[in-house]
């Protein structure tokens, strides 16, 4: 088994290839709206560092979100054109997921990342890292009057730390975790298709005429 694993739901870009015994490449970087110029050197990169060619793949991961437009569809496009290109086993997962892997706590937790506007995408955790509610989008004083005793991890947690019980210093999706989850068969598969969540900024106005 050779897999590449990417996300690309946070302005950190990160790419790892796992031998489906450990991490044998791993490389990445960081812009908001720079996910299309990123991804690629980052692939390249984390190939070179494991020694491996494109045709050696037999799998490719990529977190589907929820994150911005723009990072959610570079990712997911890239893991697509991989799939059908080299005829390989494609894996979805949840990018919060991705974030709750890298959590030891005992008891529920909350993951959230910035949904920008002054909001957060969230989901809540069982101590062994399974997903009990979500992914939502809400504002961080809201998700924190529905869970005000969970600690919460990510960069959406220390981001509005003080709103939120922010605790520990994970925080944005690692590919090299993506990896295990999939290697592992923990990871609870989604399509891949990006997980926006966002409300639409505009509304169609409805006319309605007169009898």
């Amino acid at each position: 088994m050779l897999l590449l694993a990417f996300d690309t739901a946070t302005p950190v870009i990160t790419v790892a290839v796992h031998d489906g015994g450990r991490v044998v490449g791993e490389a990445s970087g960081e812009g908001a709206m720079a996910h299309g110029e990123l991804l690629a050197p980052a692939i390249r990169d984390a190939m070179a560092q494991a020694g491996a060619a494109m045709a050696d793949l037999t799998d490719v991961a990529v977190g589907v979100g929820p994150g911005p437009f723009t990072g959610l569809r570079v990712g997911v496009v890239t893991a697509l054109t991989l799939g059908s290109t080299l005829g390989i086993a494609t894996h979805g997962v949840c990018s919060l997921d991705i974030v709750a892997a890298d959590v030891q706590v005992e008891g529920e937790f909350l993951v959230a990342t910035d949904a920008r506007r002054k909001e957060v995408y969230w989901a809540r955790y069982g101590a062994d890292g399974v997903r009990l509610d979500g992914p939502h989008v809400l504002k961080p004083a809201d998700l924190a009057a529905q869970h005000p005793d969970l600690p919460a991890f990510g960069q959406g947690a220390h981001l509005y730390d003080g709103v939120l019980r922010a605790a520990g210093a994970v925080g944005a999706p690692r590919a090299s975790s993506l990896a295990r989850l999939v290697v592992s068969g923990r990871a609870a598969e989604l399509p891949l298709e990006p997980l926006y969540l966002r409300r639409p900024d505009a509304v169609p106005q409805v006319s309605s005429k007169r009898a």
